[in-house]
């Protein structure tokens, strides 16, 4: 009888693949919008387990304090912004619709309000390209050119902690650890390298699967691997 695929381990979600989140700092967000106008000081620069980023604390003149992404060029002692009375320097926060072209920004807005989805990470960026009827034109890191509401709100400038993939891990016990921060396991095998018993693309000669790829939304949790629901099989 063969074991629990580990697609199956994950979602029952053991100890092993749970991210330790006693150490992490707390959620960064964009300034809540009954502050628009207000102004805070940054407070201090913190390291964050499990967030490839470090965090800035900020307090504002009521004594909150709230935790946000610190961009590059931000540090003790600086004031950010947000709300139309904001000018164009990183750390402070505006709408896209009062941001010029070509400005770099991070933590995008996908919907007014629903807090920033976008360019999160460490070291990257999106560029408002242009403004049109309704909606504002921004590449995405990726290179993606994506069309967004102009009320949706970002940070101007570049996430810090920019190069972080350029020096090697060297060592596979580094990796290890810095995957388990983020609660997933390392190293990661390949279904076919498996056996039979182990995973549904085990065993067979060859690295290869041996049966189709595509799986069904509803199928059993054991064959759950592959292309599940795929939209589109075959050639057109």
């Amino acid at each position: 009888m063969g074991k629990r695929i580990r697609a199956q381990r994950i979602g029952r979600g053991s100890p092993r693949y749970k991210a330790r989140t006693a150490k992490k700092r707390g959620k960064a967000e964009l300034p809540p919008a009954p502050k628009e106008g207000a102004k805070a000081r940054v407070v201090d620069i913190l390291h964050d387990p499990g967030r490839t980023a470090p965090v800035a604390r900020v307090r504002y003149a009521d004594g909150e304090e709230r935790l946000v992404l610190a961009p590059e060029g931000v540090k003790v002692g600086d004031v950010i912004g947000c709300g139309i009375s904001a000018s164009i320097k990183p750390g402070n926060t505006l709408s896209l619709a009062e941001i010029p072209e070509g400005t770099p920004i991070h933590n995008i807005e996908s919907q007014p309000g629903a807090g920033g989805k976008f360019a999160r990470a460490s070291g990257v960026h999106a560029t408002v390209l242009a403004h049109d009827v309704g909606q504002s034109i921004i590449r995405m890191p990726s290179g993606e050119i994506r069309s967004i509401n102009p009320n949706c709100r970002a940070t101007i400038g570049v996430v810090a902690g920019g190069g972080r993939k350029e020096k090697p891990l060297v060592k596979a016990g580094k990796k290890h650890k810095a995957m388990t921060a983020k609660g997933k396991h390392y190293p990661h095998v390949s279904g076919v390298a498996m056996n039979v018993v182990d995973h549904p693309f085990g065993s067979g000669r060859g690295r290869h699967a041996g049966r189709p790829r595509t799986v069904p939304r509803h199928a059993p949790p054991g064959q759950k691997v592959g292309l599940i629901s795929a939209r589109k099989t075959g050639r057109k």
